[in-house]
């Protein structure tokens, strides 16, 4: 058996609010949408899954309260991209910092609430 990889999934209360934030905020592409309870988002060549619930995702603030996030997604330029989510509205949660672990990130929230952090490791990170 060969694990060829792996698909989070967030759950949200409006699938077309997300699906919004996704595409038109963040610039990610619509995979595929089943009926009205299902979409699949890709950035790169990574992949996450929406899934349509009747009430707000209960991690969603035990993940902010403990500083902890939801998704990480590694880029090779997060300064113009914090720029250019600010630049279709997005707000950041933490502004571009460097961290002790040797990396570059800012973090935002998506239209539900969970936290995405974006980074990128620092030229002397080995």
């Amino acid at each position: 058996m060969t694990v060829l990889g792996v698909i989070p999934q967030l759950r949200t209360t409006s699938l077309d609010d997300s699906i919004d934030f996704y595409v038109s905020k963040l610039g990610f592409e619509l995979e595929f949408r089943y009926r009205d309870f299902y979409a699949g988002i890709t950035v790169g060549p990574q992949s996450f899954h929406l899934k349509l619930v009747d009430s707000k995702d209960p991690s969603i603030g035990f993940v902010s309260d403990g500083g902890h996030l939801h998704l990480y997604f590694p880029t090779d330029e997060v300064d113009a991209l914090a720029l250019r989510l600010q630049r279709n509205g997005v707000v950041l949660r933490r502004d571009v910092a460097d961290t002790a672990w040797e990396t570059r990130e800012f973090w935002v929230e998506d239209d539900q609430g969970h936290l995405l952090c974006f980074g990128q490791r620092l030229t002397s990170a080995t």
